[in-house]
């Protein structure tokens, strides 16, 4: 392999900043290189990532390193030097390692996934890769909603929790003696989904009419999932100042969530909920400020955790925590956050009472006027947090969103106020599932009168996503296995609408179009404990909800 020093002491000044790297002899492991398809500035700030890194390390017979998408000014060397992607930890390239692990948590990141393989010299296609070549899988959240449109690059999906899967998994593999033999094992495995044994069909209206299973690959693919709290073992072990969490160590409080936002990914599929035991957090607290260490809690809904008063009132902790909901539990915490933050958030999500009740969102606007008024009480910023575009949603809903935030600053006209406002898009296993997106012109108008209708708001910014890469997350989200050639031809620089366009694809099918029951989705062979027909209902019940 060509070698770039540039390269390689850049990685090196990245693994000094580190504490606690793994560095293990490979000989006689399978070695696993995991990778986020992504720069490490972002990829190593997610504790689902660094979780696996730990896990399969702590594993006998296992080494597993990591990699990531270089830096945009790195990228040019990659070509000038001929170098291929390696390995942060053994400098080694990824095609020496027996298992190449994609990290996948947003769909925007795969393109990403195909100029990875490219700058290691390896085939995107399974079908394109040979025996000696590694095995490619896709883990990660996006690996049990939608895993189609990456159907084509991988050998094998987890479809499920990495704690629940891995130790069958590098079993299995341990004990095989070649790749026959070892598909047709994960194939009868709970949790494991391998693309290539199903053929897909398209009809003339281009939906799917057929899907079919090769002889001893299951028809349905059932999410795997912790019960236990004993197996959580999504640990944050290396800890670097160059991330988001800077030198910070993650605590995961709970998985699921239990309100049941109609929009939310994250609580459908993380579902059931379950909390880890205050004792198993305070030992993770303990080792953090044993090694001199900030703490950050994590976990969909913070101020439903039972006890988080006492975690928060630990002595000598330097604590961090995600975005509050709305109401007097969370105003019950401002006292013992305001030593640990100066911007707390709150997802308010929509503009009125009725669309909060379209989608479920289950607080008032009075919850949301006190717990706002509260925190800037309390001499901390606040953000909050809005989507455009929601189903029903209508001019109103939008001044709706103007007028609350005068409220909030009418009542406190201290602190700094400011808002994030998405797009909303259409995920798999919410009941909005069937939903299309909003119009592009739409969605940018009422955005503008968010802004426009408080310009003269002193102390109050307004910032909102980039709506076209709303709209490409939407067509991902929404996708099947013929955007594997979208991917690719984005990862030679096509931007995703003229990459839909060279490869005969629409982007408004995918997202623009109501889909009814009776539709084969593209992911609907996964079970997530959820069926389809209780979310048609809740569908229904949405749309036919308040006016």
């Amino acid at each position: 392999m060509a070698k770039s020093r540039k390269l390689i002491e850049k990685a090196d000044a990245l693994i000094k900043k580190e504490k606690g790297t793994v560095f293990k002899d490979p000989g006689g492991k399978f070695n696993i290189c995991l990778v986020y398809p992504n720069t490490y500035h972002v990829g190593m700030s997610s504790l689902g990532f660094q979780g696996v890194y730990c896990m399969l390390n702590a594993m006998p017979g296992v080494l597993c390193e990591r990699a990531f998408l270089p830096d945009p000014e790195d990228t040019g060397e990659y070509a000038r030097s001929g170098a291929e992607l390696f390995s942060l930890e053994s400098k080694r390239p990824l095609r020496e390692f027996d298992m190449i692990a994609f990290s996948v948590s947003f769909e925007n990141d795969y393109p990403n996934i195909v100029r990875a393989l490219r700058l290691a010299n390896i085939p995107a296609r399974a079908g394109e890769r040979g025996p000696r070549e590694p095995l490619l899988a896709l883990g990660g959240i996006m690996a049990f909603t939608n895993p189609e449109p990456l159907a084509d690059f991988f050998d094998i999906v987890f479809a499920g929790e990495a704690e629940a899967i891995l130790p069958g998994f590098i079993g299995a593999v341990r004990k095989s003696s070649g790749r026959e033999g070892l598909f047709k094992t994960l194939a009868r495995m709970e949790g494991l989904y391998l693309p290539s044994l199903y053929k897909i069909t398209y009809g003339p209206d281009g939906k799917i009419s057929r899907r079919e299973a090769a002889p001893g690959a299951p028809e349905v693919i059932e999410k795997k999932y912790v019960s236990d709290y004993r197996d959580f073992r999504m640990r944050h072990c290396i800890l670097t100042p160059e991330t988001e969490f800077s030198n910070m160590r993650l605590v995961e409080l709970m998985r699921g969530c239990p309100w049941d936002c109609a929009f939310c990914l994250t609580g459908e599929v993380y579902n059931p909920p379950r909390r880890k035991p205050k004792e198993a957090i305070r030992e993770e607290i303990d080792e953090a400020v044993a090694a001199g260490e900030r703490v950050g809690l994590i976990g969909p809904s913070i101020s439903d955790y039972p006890g988080i008063n006492e975690l928060l009132d630990e002595t000598g902790v330097e604590f961090s925590i995600t975005s509050l909901r709305a109401g007097k539990k969370s105003i019950g915490l401002l006292p013992s956050l305001k030593r640990h933050k100066k911007t707390l958030s709150v997802a308010a999500e929509a503009g009125t009472d009725r669309l909060r009740q379209v989608i479920n969102k289950k607080i008032s606007e009075q919850d949301i006027l006190e717990t706002s008024g509260a925190v800037l009480a309390q001499g901390m910023n606040l953000r909050l947090y809005f989507i455009a575009g929601l189903p029903t949603e209508t001019g109103e809903d939008i001044e709706g969103i103007v007028g609350l935030v005068k409220k909030i600053r009418a009542s406190a006209p201290a602190g700094k106020i400011t808002l994030t406002v998405s797009t909303f898009v259409p995920k798999p296993f919410t009941c909005f599932q069937w939903h299309p997106m909003e119009s592009q012109a739409v969605v940018k108008e009422r955005l503008k009168r968010i802004k426009k209708g408080l310009s003269d708001v002193p102390g109050v910014s307004v910032f909102h996503d980039v709506p076209k890469y709303a709209y490409m997350q939407g067509v991902f989200a929404m996708g099947d296995r013929r955007l594997g050639a979208v991917l690719e031809r984005m990862a030679d620089g096509l931007d995703y609408k003229q990459a839909l366009k060279e490869t005969g694809l629409s982007g408004d099918y995918y997202i623009f179009r109501k889909k009814g029951f009776n539709e084969t989705l593209p992911w609907d062979f996964i079970d997530t404990g959820m069926t389809k027909k209780t979310l048609w209902e809740m569908f229904q019940k949405a749309l036919t909800g308040p006016r």
